[in-house]
């Protein structure tokens, strides 16, 4: 296996774990009798801090799929996954620690610092962009 086929299936393991651990916190919530199971708004706002957070964390990892997921699968498609390997590992790595960072805190600097991990996921998706184009429109 290339290292494009080994993150993407790394962050499709992430965005999983991600929404185990959200059905797991909401599960928690209605055992407790803190809540009813259809009370729960989907993007999270109703419910404490770190369910928030969780919620929000899945949801980024959903929302970036279309754009990262998309990518690495048109060049595993085209044959052209040399130009996401590199990479791919980084963008990752990069995936995760925005997503942990997230779950820890929402304080200015937190922020920053996740901030700081989606720039290089997106730096790296450009990248990857400008070769594929590149590659298969020159």
């Amino acid at each position: 296996m290339n290292a494009t086929i080994i993150a993407l299936l790394g962050y499709i393991t992430w965005t999983l774990l991600l929404l185990i651990a959200l059905a797991a916190y909401r599960t928690v919530l209605v055992s407790q009798k803190q809540r009813l199971p259809n009370q729960f708004k989907a993007d999270g706002s109703d419910s404490p801090d770190f369910g928030q957070r969780l919620t929000r964390a899945h949801l980024n990892c959903a929302e970036s799929f279309v754009i990262i997921g998309g990518i690495m699968l048109l060049a595993l498609a085209t044959n052209a996954s040399i130009i996401t390997d590199s990479l791919a590992y980084f963008l990752l790595a990069a995936r995760i620690c925005q997503s942990v960072v997230h779950l820890i805190s929402t304080s200015v600097f937190a922020v920053q610092i996740r901030f700081f991990f989606f720039l290089i996921q997106v730096g790296i998706c450009g990248i990857w962009l400008f070769k594929l184009f590149t590659k298969f429109i020159y």
